[in-house]
């Protein structure tokens, strides 16, 4: 079973993705916070649990999504991680894909169309 881990601070966007997830049959890890969620890829990383995919917001508290995203990936070379945040398009999202991101996928293509996306994502290895 495909897993992934979401990092996003609003628990309403997090219930929703799981929502809209549920027919594809992923694992999620939920994660509330920059920090969190560097620390919860850690421990799935130890417990040779790495999630297939990070989906990760721009916007959270204390440490944000670019700088969560580098230490993920310092931590793991291999990591796939996305965006998904309402700044698509803007210099913070292009500062997420120079930290090693492998695309942003915009808030406005909604939960049917994010959920096509990561669909494909997970077919693609």
């Amino acid at each position: 079973m495909a897993s992934m881990l979401v990092v996003e601070d609003e628990e309403p966007i997090q219930e929703l993705i799981k929502e809209y997830l549920a027919p594809l049959k992923i694992k999620i890890f939920q994660a509330f916070s920059g920090e969190e969620g560097v620390e919860k890829y850690r421990e799935l990383l130890d417990k040779g649990k790495k999630p297939d995919l990070v989906i990760m917001d721009l916007k959270l508290p204390g440490m944000d999504g670019v700088e969560a995203t580098k230490r993920i990936l310092s931590m793991d070379p291999e990591a796939k991680v996305y965006g998904f945040t309402a700044y698509f398009g803007t210099e913070w999202a292009k500062e997420l894909e120079k930290a090693g991101a492998k695309g942003v996928i915009a808030r406005p293509v909604g939960f049917e169309g994010f959920r096509d996306i990561v669909k494909e994502i997970l077919e693609k290895g």
